[in-house]
């Protein structure tokens, strides 16, 4: 971390930065209260008569997680269509011709433009056609395994749409393997949940924080594992299983999640709150580095083994070796609790300990055998195909905001967003007073930056001081002065908004720590099926992936899916000029 900052570089307008991707509006009062209701008691009057009245000003204008604020409106259902839900049906895509954010992310300097202004949407390769699978519909099957690489994450989710409409992809029942150093399991706070069903609508409101969850809403998408390197920890470890709909207060999409992850960013409803609730299987694996050692991958027991199979009639044959990976207990059916060093709770990583190098372990976690790949693999079985993912800092990450502020500027955010968290057996009434709480607080900071954005003055600075948890802003405030002569309060808004219960992950990994996840990586490709198709993100322009790296691990990255699956289809959708070139 700097102790100084300078000039940075792609610092633009945060407010044209974000417009375009998300539109967030605080939780009213009367959501909180019809929550209440449901939970068996009133709401009591909020002791903040004074976080509307101070200052009489109008509400901002931006939401409470830092970004604009834009009315979102739910698609009108095409004539004769009753409205509501309902699941969308999807058209091939056209031949050739067309045009193409805890813990969680958020955007930083740099924004949209990417290059200047929106992308088109995905246009299907000209190849032919070939062989049919035999599950979900007769599914069609690629001549080359296609390969997306962009820059955004969210820009990947239009292909996997694509592949829907042009049958590639079943319409439901899709697993998806997340490698990521950040979740992206957050929702677009505002967005009505029958968007989803207009894809165009959908994709404008997304952004590289809340891409995932909306698909599920949908249908599409029934089991998420999420692989994650050692330094990101914003999930508890182990196996998530929660309902996923549309909260009847105010026609969001919200889940029944108790993770902290979900709690800190208000997401959380009783499930009786919910309409048209989708269950999602979320599974969270931690991927260590490994020693590259010839000498596994030569053993005659690894030489002899199979890759397992969907149920699509894929089979390959393939090496097996040990891999570092702590999974969840297989026997809980509940999230296992694994908190940071220093967070009040801990909880080690259950796995089995035989035939692996103490090399290939990471801190007090053991390493399993190949028990835990099929593990996984019996996830991929439950769906009817599966999507790769993978983003490039998860061999390599940085958090951007921390490059931007002083440690002690950093200290007091994470003081004025810190996030109190629920008992860890809690109620319904006490996870509804978390989340309210939470609201509250929330709303009170952003509604403070946006005064200072106004008015910087030291009235205004001490008015808002005077609100509970709000004194370290008077040093904070103090502090940016100093060092700039206009302090972008919107941007040290969502700055905080990453720091509230745990940072954003930080590592730049050397050289042989990358090579290590590579390793590890194809351990566990090597033994899982191939995928339908996959999605690369190198998230480089907004500084989550060391720009000074990124072009290295996307080769190591497409090498590695050369040697295992062949001739690929690789779309570099994120340049200037997208191209198309067989690997």
């Amino acid at each position: 971390m700097q102790e100084e900052t300078g000039d940075f570089k792609r610092l633009g307008d945060v407010k044209a930065a974000s417009a375009a991707n998300r539109a967030r509006v605080p939780f009213s009062i009367a959501f909180l209260e019809a929550q209440k209701h449901r939970a068996g008691r009133a709401l009591p009057s909020p002791p903040r008569g004074a976080r509307c009245a101070a200052g009489s000003r109008p509400a901002p204008e931006w939401g409470h997680r830092g970004a604009p604020r834009v009315p979102a409106e739910a698609p009108a259902p095409a004539p004769g269509q009753a409205a509501g839900p309902a699941e969308p049906t999807w058209s091939a895509p056209e031949e050739e011709g067309g045009g193409r954010a805890g813990r969680r992310k958020r955007r930083p300097p740099g924004g949209e433009g990417r290059g200047g202004g929106a992308r088109a949407r995905p246009a299907r390769s000209g190849a032919a056609w070939t062989a049919e699978r035999p599950r979900g519909g007769c599914l069609r099957a690629y001549p080359a395994l296609p390969v997306w690489v962009v820059e955004d994450h969210q820009d990947v989710l239009p292909f996997i749409y694509r592949a829907i409409g042009s049958k590639h992809l079943p319409a439901s029942n899709i697993t998806f393997v997340h490698l990521d150093s950040h979740p992206d399991l957050l929702i677009p706070v505002n967005m009505p949940a029958d968007t989803v069903f207009d894809k165009e609508a959908l994709f404008s409101e997304l952004s590289i924080e809340n891409w995932i969850m909306p698909a599920v809403y949908a249908g599409h998408i029934s089991q998420v594992v999420w692989l994650h390197p050692p330094w990101a920890q914003q999930i508890s470890e182990g196996k998530h299983h929660f309902l996923i709909g549309k909260d009847m207060s105010t026609t969001t999409i919200r889940v029944t999640g108790t993770d902290h992850y979900f709690l800190s960013d208000g997401l959380y409803v009783p499930a009786d709150q919910l309409e048209n609730p989708k269950p999602l299987n979320l599974h969270v694996i931690l991927i260590s580095p490994t020693e590259a050692s010839s000498s596994q991958e030569e053993s005659g027991e690894a030489a002899s083994a199979k890759r397992l199979k969907l149920n699509t009639g894929d089979t390959a044959s393939t090496a097996s070796a040990s891999l570092s990976v702590a999974p969840g207990d297989p026997d809980h059916s509940t999230p296992r609790v694994k908190e940071k060093e220093g967070q009040n709770a801990s909880a080690s990583n259950k796995a089995e300990t035989s035939d692996c190098p103490a090399s290939s372990c990471l801190g007090n976690s053991e390493c399993p055998i190949r028990e835990v790949i099929e593990e996984v693999c019996q996830v991929l079985q439950r769906g009817d195909a599966y999507v790769l993912d993978i983003d490039l800092d998860f061999f390599s990450v940085k958090n951007p905001f921390k490059e931007m502020y002083t440690q002690t500027e950093y200290k007091l955010l994470q003081e004025l967003y810190n996030f109190k968290k629920p008992h860890k057996n809690a109620t319904e009434e006490s996870l509804l007073d978390c989340v309210e709480n939470r609201v509250h607080q929330l709303e009170d900071l952003e509604a403070a930056f946006a005064d200072l954005c106004d008015n910087d003055d030291e009235e205004t600075l001490q008015k808002w001081a005077s609100y509970p948890g709000m004194k370290p802003l008077v040093q904070l405030v103090h502090s940016l002065k100093t060092r700039m002569e206009s302090p972008d309060y919107e941007m040290v808004h969502q700055a905080g908004l990453t720091c509230d219960y745990m940072e954003l992950p930080h590592h730049v990994s050397s050289e042989d720590e990358i090579e290590g996840l590579i390793q590890s990586i194809k351990v566990l490709l090597k033994d899982m099926p191939k995928p339908t198709l996959v999605t690369v993100a190198r998230s480089s322009l907004d500084d989550y992936c060391p720009s000074e790296q990124v072009d290295v691990i996307q080769e190591k990255v497409l090498s590695l899916l050369g040697l295992l699956y062949g001739t690929l289809d690789v779309h570099l959708d994120y340049s200037s000029t997208p191209t198309s070139t067989s690997l």
